[in-house]
């Protein structure tokens, strides 16, 4: 590089990039947040519109969602955000649900409910969350797959900004979003609850940011532990701020620990003060290469579910890197105990398990019973460590079956109750319904239905209250002497395969480091690939992990159809010379892609990572 001082330039032209004229936004179950008003491209001319590809159930969407709100106001102007909900379960598909769900997750732009996955076909989306930014003339000019991006939309924004202000054809103004009427409840989209001394409950307000304490009638409020304000702040009832808070239980110390989900972070409320602290976490997201153990508040965390007391630890469901990590109370440290943060259903030894976003945890004297909601399977962990799979087959099938364990159904369970007769009851949160598994059958019965949304359920004497989560409420339900009979339901996500051609298939992750960045080499590859298979027999080579985000897979003969999963990662920093400490950014995206294999099927599978892959659309 040379080290004269540069002769004065003029600007520099906008920079070339692909573009591709945007398909229409069409969605069966219309719009919603604005006002009644249909949405189309044309309407939007003049802004820069990010379409964000998302499903309620999805953890990761849920991050992209709060990566996106600072960009959202920070260019309100000129920006708009346009959500395309795009189901992957069948309870998604259910109007109603996207509703709650844009209500729950506080969702403050425009959302189009496409239940059909019309427009994330149009797209050509192949995994949730993927974003999709287009110019204000109407252009696809990039797309993004998983987490970590908005430090590179709001770059491209930027300059969309600076280009079409130039060229005329930026409009600035307000967006299209229109608020609902805000609706007064006790309590809204409450996530989990727990029992307390005095017969009363403790309830976790997730939707308004808060704990509230019932009595024992599940309704009469006592008092409320937060300001009802998203943030992250220790203090009394009155000071302090939770961010969706979840999972509750009690510590040995009578304290109790409290999943606070957004903050990543754990706390910890004395009732008899009523002061909250923070046990673990810092408020920021764990990502690839960050710290997996330390001292609780100097570890980041991801999306923290539930919490239980099993084993003489605090065990904590870690939705957002499917894991399950622990905290000792008597040094104050974290670690992980069992996943490998790919997500899937595999058992085995705690170093070797994969989990899919567990999200409901409840302890007994020898199994710490986990509710893996992506793979709609009941899961345990034993005293050594080791991670078996009660009910539940993979990422893919899902249902409402009883009988058999092997082949029973359940549609994303958020919630498990440890029964006195070794049983379970399992919060089917989809299927609307309460589930009991018992190991002594290996049997699975329904208990209930016609709840909604069951996130929680807690034992009290010999009663089920559970926490009905759309409903807004805690209900009390006797447990029945006989199970409630069910007609059978088997699903497979809705998604169409992808149709391969035999042999070697090429699969290339496109990745394009964001202007002004470039490819973090300072200590090692910056990328890494990860790519397995259900059945593992299709692939008869290719599998594994490497640094190369290309590679060829070789399809095993026989083998017609499967899901290949493929895990990326890609770190990029500042490319400035002079800046000894450059802000560096991981980009992260797992993909379950069904194929088929057909003799016409494609040879090369794209998957867009951040960029435009130069061989198609996205």
């Amino acid at each position: 590089m040379n080290d004269a001082a540069p002769a004065p330039t003029p600007a520099p032209a906008p920079r070339k990039r692909a573009r591709v004229r945007a398909p229409e936004l069409i969605g069966k179950g219309g719009w919603l947040n604005t006002g009644g008003k249909e949405l189309t491209l044309a309407d939007l001319r003049g802004k820069c519109v990010v379409v964000d590809f998302w499903t309620f159930c999805c953890v990761n969407c849920l991050h992209v969602l709060d990566e996106l709100r600072e960009l959202e106001e920070k260019h309100r102007d000129t920006v708009v955000i346009i959500g395309v909900h795009s189901p992957k379960f069948v309870h998604e598909a259910e109007h109603q649900a996207v509703v709650d769900a844009v209500e729950r997750y506080e969702v403050h732009h425009p959302v189009l409910d496409d239940p059909e996955l019309a427009t994330w076909k149009q797209y050509a989306v192949r995994a949730w969350p993927t974003l999709v930014v287009v110019d204000p003339e109407g252009y696809v000019v990039a797309q993004h797959a998983g987490e970590g991006h908005a430090h590179a939309i709001e770059k491209l924004v930027e300059e969309l900004e600076a280009e079409h202000a130039a060229k005329g054809t930026l409009r600035r103004g307000d967006g299209p979003y229109v608020a609902p009427e805000p609706v007064a409840t006790h309590l809204r989209f409450p996530g989990k609850a727990l029992l307390l001394d005095d017969g009363g409950f403790l309830v976790s307000d997730t939707t308004r940011h808060r704990l509230v304490e019932l009595e024992a009638d599940g309704e009469t409020v006592r008092r409320h532990f937060g300001t009802g304000d998203r943030g992250f702040t220790d203090g009394g009832p009155e000071e302090v701020r939770f961010s969706e808070p979840q999972g509750l239980t009690v510590l040995p110390d009578g304290r109790i620990a409290v999943a606070d989900t957004v903050n990543h972070a754990i706390r910890a409320l004395d009732l008899t003060t009523g002061a909250t602290t923070t046990l673990a976490g810092t408020g920021r997201q764990w990502w690839q290469g960050a710290p997996t153990s330390g001292a609780g508040r100097e570890v980041d965390l991801s999306s923290p579910w539930d919490v239980a007391w099993f084993d003489g630890r605090l065990w904590i469901a870690m939705a957002g890197v499917h894991q399950l990590w622990t905290y000792d109370a008597e040094n104050g440290t974290v670690r992980v105990a069992a996943g490998t943060t790919n997500e899937g259903l595999v058992d085995g030894p705690g170093a070797e398990a994969w989990f899919a976003q567990p999200s409901g945890l409840a302890a007994t004297a020898d199994r710490l019973w986990v509710a893996d909601s992506e793979t709609s399977s009941l899961r345990y962990v034993d005293l050594e460590g080791a991670v078996h799979t009660a009910v539940g087959t993979g990422l893919f099938d899902f249902g409402h079956r009883d009988g058999a364990a092997e082949q029973a159904l359940f549609q994303h369970p958020l919630g498990v109750t440890a029964l006195p007769d070794g049983s379970v009851a399992v919060c089917d949160t989809y299927n609307h319904a309460l589930r009991r598994y018992d190991p002594a059958s290996g049997e699975v019965s329904t208990l209930a239905t016609d709840l909604r949304e069951p996130s929680d359920a807690v034992l009290v004497d010999g009663d089920l209250v559970v926490v009905e989560s759309a409903r807004h409420r805690l209900t009390r339900l006797r447990l029945p002497e006989e199970a409630v009979r069910v007609a059978d339901s088997a699903h497979r996500t809705q998604r169409a395969a992808t149709e391969i051609a035999p042999g070697t298939l090429r699969l290339d992750v496109v990745f394009q480091a964001p202007a002004g960045q470039k490819l973090d080499t300072r200590y090692g590859p910056s990328t890494r690939l990860l790519v397995s298979s259900t059945p593992p027999e299709l692939l008869a080579g290719g599998e594994g992990a490497g640094t190369d985000l290309f590679r060829d897979l070789v399809l095993a003969d026989g083998v017609t159809e499967g899901v290949l999963h493929v895990s990326a990662m890609a770190a990029s920093c500042d490319d400035d010379p002079a800046n000894e400490y450059p802000a560096c950014h991981v980009h992260q995206q797992d993909w379950g892609v069904p194929v088929r294999v057909v003799a016409e099927g494609t040879p090369r599978l794209p998957l867009v990572l951040a960029g435009m892959d130069e061989h198609g659309q996205g």
